[in-house]
Parts: C-alpha cells; sequence; structure tokens
C-alpha cells in the first residue's frame, strides 16, 4: 500500500529510514503503473528507435545493481557482470536487440530481488556511511547519499518515458 507522510522505514537508522521510504515510495509507484503491460506492450519500440519499457524497467534494475557495487564493494561493474547488465546499462540498440520477448514478472522480480539486496546491505549501514566522501578516477568527488539519490532520481525519470510510451499505446496525444 503506498502511503504519503515520510517517515523513516521501521528498521534503519534515521537517515537511511527516510532514504528507503523514498526507494520504496517510487517503486510502488511505478509497479502499480506497469503491473498489467502485455509482452507486446514492453517490447514495443516507441518512435524512431527510443527504449521499450521493458528496456527501461531492466535498466532501472541495472542502475541499483551498479550504485549497490560502487557504494557497498567500492568497486564498479566487471566484465561478468557487464554481460548480464550492460545492454540495460547502455540501452539503444543494444538494449532493444538483447532485452524483449519478457512477461511482465520477469521485470518485476528482477527489480524486486535488486531492491531486497539493497534494503539488506542498508539495514548494516548508518546514516554516517551516506555522507562518506569517495572520488571517482577523474577526481570529483560524490557520497553515498548522492548515489542513493540518483537511483531514485533515475527511476522517476525513466517512469516518465514510461507513461509517454504508454499513451501512445492508447493513442492519446500528449504536450510536452
Amino acid at each position: 500500500m503506498i502511503t504519503y507522510e515520510c517517515k523513516p522505514a521501521a528498521g534503519y537508522t534515521d537517515k537511511i529510514g527516510e532514504l528507503v521510504f523514498m526507494l520504496e515510495h517510487v517503486r510502488a509507484v511505478t509497479i502499480s503503473e506497469i503491473e498489467a503491460l502485455r509482452v507486446e506492450d514492453l517490447d514495443r519500440i516507441p518512435g524512431q528507435g527510443g527504449n521499450t519499457i521493458g528496456a527501461l524497467l531492466m535498466h532501472m534494475a541495472a542502475i541499483e545493481k551498479v550504485h549497490q557495487l560502487i557504494s557497498f564493494e567500492n568497486r564498479d561493474i566487471n566484465e561478468a557482470e557487464f554481460e548480464q547488465w550492460g545492454a540495460a546499462l547502455e540501452l539503444g540498440e543494444l538494449g532493444r536487440k538483447n532485452i524483449q520477448g519478457n512477461p511482465i514478472e520477469f521485470y518485476t522480480d528482477l527489480m524486486k530481488e535488486t531492491r531486497n539486496q539493497s534494503l539488506c546491505m542498508l539495514k548494516r549501514k548508518s546514516d554516517e556511511w551516506l555522507y562518506e566522501r569517495n572520488e571517482w578516477p577523474n577526481g570529483l568527488g560524490y557520497n553515498n547519499y548522492y548515489l542513493w539519490f540518483h537511483v531514485l532520481e533515475d527511476e522517476i525519470n525513466h517512469r516518465g518515458q514510461i507513461r509517454m510510451i504508454q499513451r501512445t499505446l492508447r493513442g492519446v496525444d500528449y504536450e510536452i
């Protein structure tokens, strides 16, 4: 059930609990909007070679997976992991070629499994961990809070794309 009161999720430190609330709220809204889609809806290529809904859903899970690796394991994706997640990370032609023919449960199960891993790992972290400063190879700084904020913003952004694709599927014009 979706709730509209921001408060820390039980079992987490205060700030991480608030982050978990936001992650779970965003995901619940996403799932509620896509759970009835058919394979042909998930595989439809919008416009001139855009990303399919299925590819965008897998991308959401892939972004979360990469952010797990960076924030919890202090490393980037390796070759074996890229084999599994690469098409979803890159999208475009690679995604259109390799992400198709799956029922909605394939995507929702993958998203749920990835999220459950995140929740288990977040339970072990303190609020201070959110603010730990790290650096990208190019010297730019970031912290773990930013990484998980990006997981949220990425899903919300792609959910907007999914809404536009769904409107197209229903034959509804939209204004930008």
